[in-house]
């Protein structure tokens, strides 16, 4: 069973960048690999999303502003937010559907 572990998130000012990454214990190379978010008292938010060969799709809100990508040889995909903003907080979390795997999330606040 795949594991995840995500890392890199963080207080930020607005208009600033942070880069999350998700480590897995295994092989994810043929997985899709899902970002969400889920603000304080919010459904999830689904985020974006990474083909195995590197198609990546955006949810409107962040498209423009966050980029998605993997490095298959190293277990690892991120997530590149750039120009946050206040409503951007939220528990950021990578899923492998794949594996039915979560990883167990890690916060980005941003705030001046």
């Amino acid at each position: 069973q795949v594991q995840l572990v995500e890392s890199g998130g963080g207080l930020v000012q607005p208009g600033g960048s942070l880069q999350l990454s998700c480590v897995a214990s295994g092989s994810i190379s043929m997985s899709i690999i899902e970002w969400y978010r889920q603000g304080a008292g919010k459904q999830r938010e689904w985020v974006a999303q990474i083909l195995s060969g590197g198609r990546t799709t955006y949810a409107d809100s962040v498209k423009g502003r966050f980029t998605a990508s993997r490095d298959n040889a190293k277990n690892t995909a991120y997530l590149e937010l750039n120009n946050l903003k206040p409503e951007d907080t939220a528990v950021y979390s990578c899923k492998a559907p794949w594996f039915n795997a979560w990883g167990q999330g890690t916060q980005v606040t941003v705030s001046s």
